[in-house]
Protein backbone atom coordinates (compact mmCIF):
# COMPACT_ATOMS: atom_id res chain seq x y z
CA UNK A 1 0.00 0.00 0.00
CA UNK A 2 2.12 2.96 -1.22
CA UNK A 3 0.18 6.30 -2.14
CA UNK A 4 0.99 6.84 -6.06
CA UNK A 5 -0.26 10.60 -5.81
CA UNK A 6 -0.51 13.76 -3.52
CA UNK A 7 -2.34 17.05 -3.08
CA UNK A 8 -2.42 19.43 -0.44
CA UNK A 9 -5.42 21.40 0.74
CA UNK A 10 -6.16 23.88 3.37
CA UNK A 11 -9.05 25.52 5.73
CA UNK A 12 -10.38 27.32 8.65
CA UNK A 13 -13.23 26.97 10.37
CA UNK A 14 -15.13 29.25 13.27
CA UNK A 15 -18.31 27.81 15.40
CA UNK A 16 -18.97 27.43 18.95
CA UNK A 17 -18.05 23.62 19.45
CA UNK A 18 -14.39 22.70 18.57
CA UNK A 19 -15.80 19.79 16.91
CA UNK A 20 -18.01 21.80 14.44
CA UNK A 21 -15.08 24.34 13.95
CA UNK A 22 -12.89 21.38 12.83
CA UNK A 23 -15.43 20.11 10.21
CA UNK A 24 -15.63 23.27 8.75
CA UNK A 25 -12.44 23.84 8.16
CA UNK A 26 -12.28 19.95 6.70
CA UNK A 27 -15.12 21.48 4.33
CA UNK A 28 -13.39 24.71 3.34
CA UNK A 29 -10.54 22.04 2.50
CA UNK A 30 -12.90 19.86 0.54
CA UNK A 31 -11.69 16.35 2.36
CA UNK A 32 -14.71 16.43 4.93
CA UNK A 33 -16.25 13.42 3.48
CA UNK A 34 -13.57 11.34 4.27
CA UNK A 35 -12.26 9.05 6.95
CA UNK A 36 -9.21 10.75 7.86
CA UNK A 37 -5.77 8.61 8.74
CA UNK A 38 -2.86 10.26 10.16
CA UNK A 39 0.25 9.50 8.77
CA UNK A 40 4.14 10.32 9.71
CA UNK A 41 6.20 12.10 6.96
CA UNK A 42 7.60 9.95 4.03
CA UNK A 43 6.72 11.24 0.60
CA UNK A 44 7.08 7.83 -1.30
CA UNK A 45 9.70 6.89 -4.49
CA UNK A 46 7.63 8.44 -7.47
CA UNK A 47 4.91 9.88 -6.08
CA UNK A 48 3.37 12.36 -8.35
CA UNK A 49 2.07 15.78 -6.97
CA UNK A 50 -0.82 16.57 -8.55
CA UNK A 51 -3.26 20.01 -8.08
CA UNK A 52 -5.83 20.04 -5.89
CA UNK A 53 -8.73 20.00 -7.92
CA UNK A 54 -7.79 16.86 -9.19
CA UNK A 55 -7.38 15.48 -5.95
CA UNK A 56 -10.46 16.22 -5.04
CA UNK A 57 -12.38 14.61 -7.57
CA UNK A 58 -10.23 11.00 -6.76
CA UNK A 59 -12.10 11.21 -3.48
CA UNK A 60 -15.27 9.27 -2.56
CA UNK A 61 -17.60 10.05 0.95
CA UNK A 62 -16.65 7.29 3.42
CA UNK A 63 -13.17 6.68 1.99
CA UNK A 64 -10.43 5.56 4.45
CA UNK A 65 -7.66 8.44 3.51
CA UNK A 66 -3.96 8.76 4.38
CA UNK A 67 -3.06 12.04 4.99
CA UNK A 68 -0.12 14.53 6.57
CA UNK A 69 -2.44 16.78 8.45
CA UNK A 70 -1.17 20.15 10.63
CA UNK A 71 -3.83 20.90 13.09
CA UNK A 72 -4.42 24.15 15.52
CA UNK A 73 -7.46 25.77 17.21
CA UNK A 74 -8.19 28.52 19.58
CA UNK A 75 -10.76 29.83 21.62
CA UNK A 76 -8.89 32.50 22.45
CA UNK A 77 -10.38 35.83 21.05
CA UNK A 78 -8.00 37.05 18.54
CA UNK A 79 -5.34 34.72 19.05
CA UNK A 80 -2.97 33.86 15.65
CA UNK A 81 -2.54 30.75 14.66
CA UNK A 82 -1.40 28.94 11.53
CA UNK A 83 -0.39 25.35 9.88
CA UNK A 84 1.26 24.56 7.81
CA UNK A 85 2.49 21.06 6.01
CA UNK A 86 6.20 21.54 4.44
CA UNK A 87 7.34 19.52 1.16
CA UNK A 88 11.09 18.14 0.57
CA UNK A 89 11.41 16.31 -3.00
CA UNK A 90 14.74 14.36 -3.84
CA UNK A 91 16.25 14.78 -7.49
CA UNK A 92 16.62 10.99 -7.76
CA UNK A 93 13.15 9.92 -8.59
CA UNK A 94 13.45 6.42 -6.39
CA UNK A 95 14.10 8.17 -3.38
CA UNK A 96 11.56 8.74 -0.72
CA UNK A 97 10.67 12.56 0.08
CA UNK A 98 9.90 13.99 3.52
CA UNK A 99 6.68 16.00 4.98
CA UNK A 100 6.62 17.99 7.75
CA UNK A 101 3.30 19.43 9.46
CA UNK A 102 3.77 22.59 11.77
CA UNK A 103 1.26 24.11 13.99
CA UNK A 104 1.93 27.16 15.66
CA UNK A 105 0.59 30.01 17.96
CA UNK A 106 1.98 33.89 17.10
CA UNK A 107 2.83 33.74 13.33
CA UNK A 108 1.79 34.29 9.90
CA UNK A 109 1.54 31.86 7.21
CA UNK A 110 4.48 32.83 5.33
CA UNK A 111 7.00 31.83 8.83
CA UNK A 112 4.53 28.93 9.42
CA UNK A 113 4.77 27.54 5.50
CA UNK A 114 8.73 28.77 5.35
CA UNK A 115 9.37 26.63 8.43
CA UNK A 116 7.43 23.84 7.46
CA UNK A 117 9.24 24.19 4.16
CA UNK A 118 12.62 23.95 6.07
CA UNK A 119 11.78 21.56 8.57
CA UNK A 120 11.24 18.77 5.28
CA UNK A 121 14.02 20.10 3.70
CA UNK A 122 16.36 19.64 6.34
CA UNK A 123 15.41 16.45 7.20
CA UNK A 124 15.94 15.44 3.65
CA UNK A 125 19.00 16.87 3.25
CA UNK A 126 20.44 14.91 6.42
CA UNK A 127 19.38 11.59 4.81
CA UNK A 128 20.89 12.62 1.43
CA UNK A 129 24.15 13.02 3.35
CA UNK A 130 23.73 17.10 2.10
CA UNK A 131 27.11 18.96 4.26
CA UNK A 132 25.50 22.20 5.62
CA UNK A 133 25.82 24.66 8.76
CA UNK A 134 22.35 23.87 10.53
CA UNK A 135 22.75 27.17 12.33
CA UNK A 136 22.70 29.33 8.68
CA UNK A 137 19.51 31.01 7.36
CA UNK A 138 17.09 29.09 5.75
CA UNK A 139 17.46 30.76 2.36
CA UNK A 140 20.83 29.80 2.27
CA UNK A 141 20.49 26.42 3.62
CA UNK A 142 17.78 26.39 0.81
CA UNK A 143 20.32 27.43 -1.93
CA UNK A 144 23.04 25.11 -0.93
CA UNK A 145 20.21 22.00 -0.98
CA UNK A 146 19.22 22.95 -4.45
CA UNK A 147 22.63 23.35 -5.73
CA UNK A 148 24.42 20.06 -4.17
CA UNK A 149 21.49 18.06 -6.65
CA UNK A 150 20.08 15.90 -4.31
CA UNK A 151 16.69 18.22 -3.93
CA UNK A 152 14.87 19.18 -6.40
CA UNK A 153 12.18 21.20 -5.09
CA UNK A 154 11.08 22.11 -1.31
CA UNK A 155 7.44 23.72 -1.17
CA UNK A 156 4.73 24.41 1.36
CA UNK A 157 1.25 24.77 2.25
CA UNK A 158 -0.31 27.19 5.12
CA UNK A 159 -2.78 29.00 6.54
CA UNK A 160 -3.26 31.12 9.11
CA UNK A 161 -6.00 33.04 11.67
CA UNK A 162 -6.63 34.75 14.09
CA UNK A 163 -9.36 33.77 17.22
CA UNK A 164 -13.05 34.41 16.96
CA UNK A 165 -13.89 37.91 18.52
CA UNK A 166 -16.47 36.77 20.57
CA UNK A 167 -14.61 33.47 21.72
CA UNK A 168 -15.73 30.40 19.16
CA UNK A 169 -13.24 28.31 18.38
CA UNK A 170 -11.21 28.75 15.19
CA UNK A 171 -9.43 25.94 13.59
CA UNK A 172 -7.02 26.30 11.00
CA UNK A 173 -5.47 22.80 9.02
CA UNK A 174 -3.07 21.87 6.40
CA UNK A 175 -3.13 18.84 4.78
CA UNK A 176 -1.17 16.57 2.14
CA UNK A 177 -3.68 13.91 0.75
CA UNK A 178 -2.70 10.69 -0.34
CA UNK A 179 -4.08 9.30 -2.99
CA UNK A 180 -3.56 5.10 -4.25
CA UNK A 181 -4.72 4.54 -7.52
Amino acid sequence: MVPKRVFFVKGKGVHKDQLQSFELALREAGIEKCNLVYVSSILPPHCEIIPREEGLKCLRAGQITYCVMARNATDEPHRQLSSAVGLAVPAEKGTYGYLSEVHMFGQDEKFSGDYAEDLAATMLATTLGIDFNPDTAWDERNEIYKASGKIIDSESIAIAAKGDACGKWTTAIAAAIFLMD
